[in-house]
């Protein structure tokens, strides 16, 4: 019987994403490294089926899965530790969905495309906050503007607190390459080199541009789509602080001996699983998407906006949607595939609803 597999549990989204999933009536497998931890998880849970299994072994990780299970990883950061889950569920025909805002590893799962067609599965990165809500509003607005050749996508938050495991995924993109599309294809661009306002709510928001799922998935749904860019609300000053500061981490990201001794002094510095915003933060926090699409002379031709709550939230439960969703034969298709794809514009719209993101 194929089952779901929430790898990570024990951290803090992969805890949230065990109470979404039971609360959803599954029966998830959680699995982690620390069998103690899990065992009072599994206990505070009324009680789950738990399995050990560790990064740093990847047979460990091989052996949670079977053919046409749901494995569902919040073990970052990804571009770390996220190798051994993805290439697990491919050998074993599993689908996949991870909880990444990491743009190398967006690209990285999305290069396994043909890999995942032929195996039969699904791969389904950033299926969180980072990116779901973006990749829905431009699907909306894209379904209104069907001849539009250009994206830009908003993300925004007020009152956000982060986890260890984000701020630690943060820390470790400082000295990765960027993207973004252009001319119809994904090419290499530094991370902050755009900066715009969005209206947002009646209010002017700057972003500052990032890598996202967008770039690769949206031109599969939307053929005319040419350009497309993905931003993070920030204050003006943060936003600029971030372009300058990209210039200086990309000078030394390309001098390979010094990368990897910043990024040695980063994972010794910055640790993940450090816990995160309380319920009562969350509950205070609001967020937003928005999504707009030109024509070839800059002109909007469509808007649309999403209101949700906490990022946390949000991203806990639309894996859980996702992951149920998937073990109940609801994806389209097979392969590395965005939000849109794999679950048609209408389900998505209403499963994001349910996970508390809506227009």
């Amino acid at each position: 019987m194929p089952k779901i597999v929430l790898f990570g549990a024990t951290g803090y989204t992969g805890r949230l994403t065990a109470e979404a999933l039971i609360a959803r009536g599954a029966a998830p497998v959680l699995a982690a490294r620390n069998a103690t931890a899990l065992e009072k998880l599994a206990a505070d849970l009324g009680g789950a089926e738990i399995a050990v299994a560790d990064v740093t072994d990847p047979g460990s990780v091989r052996a949670l899965l079977d053919r046409g299970d749901v494995l569902v990883t919040t073990v970052g950061p990804f571009l770390r530790y996220g190798g051994p889950a993805l290439a697990a569920a491919v050998a074993a025909g599993a689908h996949y969905f991870d909880s990444t805002g990491e743009g190398p590893f967006i690209r990285s799962v999305f290069e396994r495309d043909e890999e995942a067609r032929k195996a039969g599965v699904g791969l389904l990165t950033a299926f969180g906050f980072d990116y779901v809500p973006g990749n829905l509003a431009a699907g909306l607005a894209l379904r209104e503007a069907p001849e539009a050749v250009r994206a830009d996508i908003g993300y925004f938050m007020a009152g956000p607190g982060t986890s260890g495991g984000t701020r630690a995924s943060m820390a470790g993109m400082l000295f990765e390459h960027g993207f973004a599309l252009r001319g119809g294809r994904v090419v290499p661009e530094r991370t902050g080199s755009r900066i715009r306002t969005f209206d947002v709510a009646g209010r002017a928001r700057t972003g500052v541009s990032i890598p996202g799922s967008e770039h690769f998935a949206l031109s599969r749904s939307a053929s005319r789509l040419r350009e497309a860019d993905v931003f993070l609300g920030l204050p003006p000053a943060a936003a600029r602080g971030l372009q300058v500061g990209s210039l200086l981490t990309g000078a030394v990201a390309r001098v390979a001996p010094v990368k990897r001794l910043a990024d040695g002094v980063l994972e010794r510095v910055v640790k993940g699983s450090t816990g995160g915003p309380t319920p009562e933060s969350r509950a205070r926090t609001r967020s937003w998407a928005v999504a707009e699409t030109f024509d070839d002379s800059g002109r909007v031709l469509a808007s649309v906006t999403l209101t949700g709550g906490d990022p946390y939230d949000f991203t806990a439960a639309i894996l859980a949607w996702g992951a149920q969703t998937a073990l109940d034969d609801g994806l389209l298709a097979a392969g590395a595939l965005g939000p849109v794809d794999a679950f048609g514009l209408d389900a998505l719209t209403a499963g994001a609803a349910d996970a508390g993101f809506d227009r």
